[in-house]
């Protein structure tokens, strides 16, 4: 006998709301940041520093620098209040995640990939919070951008356009 997931009740922002979200964003606090090159969170971080717009922080206790970045203990720690926490830490984490990200007054909570937690979804909307739960900054931000190809994915442009041959 498998325990099932539970059933997954938050809806989320259309993709027209997570691009305004990303357009209105200047700054992202990467909770979790690793300085492993292996993590998703490195990955993310090397797209977002070469790829975007955003200023960037890193948040880790226990990490000195991340590509040539300092990294901050917390959020409170951080120089400025950051636009949007995206978060790379383990379910059980994210509330206090929540907690830290709503006490410096950020604007949004951005859970990554396989990253789901309704409470946290439903007390971080309930305090004016926007709220993205399993999704990838860094391929919303390609998707939206034209840069998925950036991104490690081969897209094979689908355009209304004609596209010019050679």
């Amino acid at each position: 006998m498998s325990v099932s997931a539970p059933e997954r009740t938050w809806v989320g922002p259309s993709a027209p709301e997570r691009l305004n979200i990303l357009r209105n964003t200047k700054s992202i606090a990467i909770v979790g940041a690793s300085d492993k090159p292996s993590r998703a969170s490195y990955f993310v971080a090397t797209y977002l520093l070469s790829s975007s717009k955003y200023k960037v922080y890193f948040v880790n206790p226990v990490a000195k620098e991340i590509l040539g970045q300092p990294v901050y203990k917390s959020l409170a720690d951080l120089p400025e209040v950051p636009d949007l926490v995206d978060v790379f830490r383990k379910h059980d984490d994210l509330p206090g995640v929540l907690e830290e990200t709503l006490a410096v007054g950020a604007q949004t909570i951005w859970l990554q990939l396989g990253s789901w937690h309704e409470e946290v979804a439903a007390k971080a909307e309930e305090a004016g919070l926007n709220v993205v739960m399993d999704r990838c900054v860094k391929i919303e931000h390609a998707r939206f951008h034209g840069g998925l190809h950036l991104a490690g994915f081969d897209t094979g442009v689908i355009s209304s356009k004609r596209q010019l041959t050679a």
